[in-house]
């Protein structure tokens, strides 16, 4: 039986990625793992990249999109890796509403995107397996980073990772990935975050942790100080009035918030070429 919690943990888990000894897992004992059968599980694969995709082409209805996607850097044959967390690995993420965007409006490009975003990863967790960019080759990177390594013990506590090794650590990222694969970097930097349903959400409270929004302005103030191209999806995930952009926990985005991260995406890449 498919219930909320479930389909809340398809919707931003990937265990074959979380876990890189699965590599390789079918449908079958990946679906186990939340629970479900294999139809189950495929079902609500397919559910989400429906809606990805319908994010997509409605996106497309915009004149000023459908250029930008146009206009988008990414040569045929192109090969686009993403590195990330949640706000990446979501399957209703930018990433995958930008892989619709593509497949929707250049489909002869044949370009291929890659989303190795690990929900729950910190930056030292994803410069550990930074050695796949090696076997990957691609082209292009966009690495979206830091919510995790800001996450903080306690409402006052310190952060799991320190805003110094953070720091460190995206550089240390960057050289390696792309002295690995000699792609074209680009950041994208955290997402903002919603301090008031932080506070109140039972499981963090439970668990003792907290997120503070000044954090990933450090964050992203310390990828605007590097020499790639670094794309703002703060300003855009402000929370606010007449917008439901978080989820209730106040850190993952809705799907409104990550359309409004795909657009902010779309239009800063656009204006790479």
């Amino acid at each position: 039986m498919t219930t909320p919690m479930i389909t809340k943990l398809v919707r931003f888990q990937r265990p074959e990625l979380s876990l890189p000894y699965l590599n390789g897992i079918d449908d079958a004992h990946v679906a186990a793992l939340f629970g479900l059968e294999s139809d189950g599980y495929r079902s609500l694969c397919e559910e989400f990249t429906t809606q990805a995709r319908a994010a997509a082409a409605d996106l497309l209805t915009e004149d000023a999109v459908a250029e930008q996607v146009d206009r988008l850097p990414f040569a045929p044959g192109t090969r686009v890796v993403a590195l990330g967390e949640s706000s990446t690995a979501d399957r209703l993420s930018w990433f995958e509403i930008l892989r619709h965007l593509l497949e929707l409006r250049r489909p002869g490009d044949a370009i291929t995107l890659l989303n190795l975003a690990v929900t729950g990863a910190t930056t030292t967790n994803t410069l550990k397996g930074i050695a796949a960019l090696g076997f990957q080759r691609p082209d292009w990177v966009l690495c979206q980073l830091g919510a995790n390594d800001a996450q903080r013990l306690g409402p006052d506590g310190p952060r799991v990772v320190s805003a110094e090794e953070t720091t460190r650590n995206l550089g240390v990222l960057h050289d390696e990935g792309v002295r690995l694969s000699g792609a074209r970097w680009v950041w994208l930097t955290p997402t903002d975050a919603d301090e008031s349903l932080i506070a109140t959400f039972p499981p963090f409270q439970q668990a003792g942790i907290s997120w503070r929004a000044a954090d990933h302005e450090d964050t992203a103030r310390s990828l605007r100080e590097r020499p790639e191209p670094v794309i703002d999806t703060l300003t855009v995930t402000r929370p606010g009035s007449g917008h439901r952009l978080y989820e209730p926990d106040g850190v993952h985005l809705t799907p409104v918030g990550q359309v409004a991260v795909a657009r902010a995406a779309v239009s800063a890449l656009a204006a790479m070429a």
